[in-house]
């Protein structure tokens, strides 16, 4: 595992595939859309990982799913994640040790990339620091706590690319934003904007109805 406290380190990169490494690349540069730039001051900082392995149907990402109980994006899938705590070295860190936590992750088959550009969510006030990492070993997942995670999928790129799974939602804002319908998931918000721009960078994204667009209240 790399050094925690180095966002740009990386690790044994023959063993990262070459479309991983060209796509840290890109999105290490990458531009943040308004909506979720972060502002000067405030906000709490914290981490996701956007961990891709080699699946069945080809390269996919580790996604959850929060329980329904949960005060902030109850319901909502996501990627592993949560807030930077006093005792993490820095994002690296705080995005491993959140995985662990929620999906029973061993850090030590993962090979972290680097820290892609800090992003924001305006409804919780959270500045997000994405760690894009390589699931080198892949073990079993699943809900540590069901309080806090109703469920555990591992999604091929393949699926979220796919047009059918493609639409547009307009959440609490008011503004339409790229979202996902896959398997009994809709994944929107902050998690859909920031796969949206990873499919586009790795050259996945395929032609989509961009007009198909669905108000949360409607059972999007």
């Amino acid at each position: 595992m790399t050094g925690d406290g180095d966002p740009a380190a990386v690790m044994n990169a023959s063993e990262v595939p070459e479309w991983l490494r060209d796509l840290a690349a890109a999105a290490a540069r990458m531009d943040v859309p308004p909506a979720i730039r972060p502002p000067e001051l405030g906000g709490r900082p914290s981490a996701v990982l956007v961990l891709f392995a080699d699946g069945p149907s080809g390269p996919d990402l580790l996604f959850i799913q929060r329980s329904q109980g949960l005060r902030r994006h109850p319901g909502q899938p996501a990627f592993p994640g949560g807030a930077i705590e006093d005792g993490d070295a820095g994002p690296i860190a705080a995005a491993l040790r959140e995985a662990a936590e929620e999906t029973g992750l061993d850090p030590h088959g993962v090979e972290v990339l680097g820290a892609l550009p800090e992003l924001f969510i305006p409804r919780s006030g959270f500045r997000v620091t994405p760690v894009l990492a390589w699931w080198r070993e892949p073990c079993a997942v699943g809900p540590v706590d069901i309080g806090e995670v109703a469920a555990v999928e591992r999604i091929a790129v393949a699926e979220l690319a796919d047009p059918r799974s493609r639409l547009m939602v307009r959440g609490p804002s008011g503004r339409a934003a790229p979202a996902f319908r896959v398997r009994s998931m809709l994944i929107w918000g902050f998690t859909a904007a920031l796969a949206d721009r990873l499919l586009a960078l790795a050259g996945w994204e395929l032609p989509w109805d961009a007009t198909n667009v669905r108000e949360l209240s409607e059972g999007a």
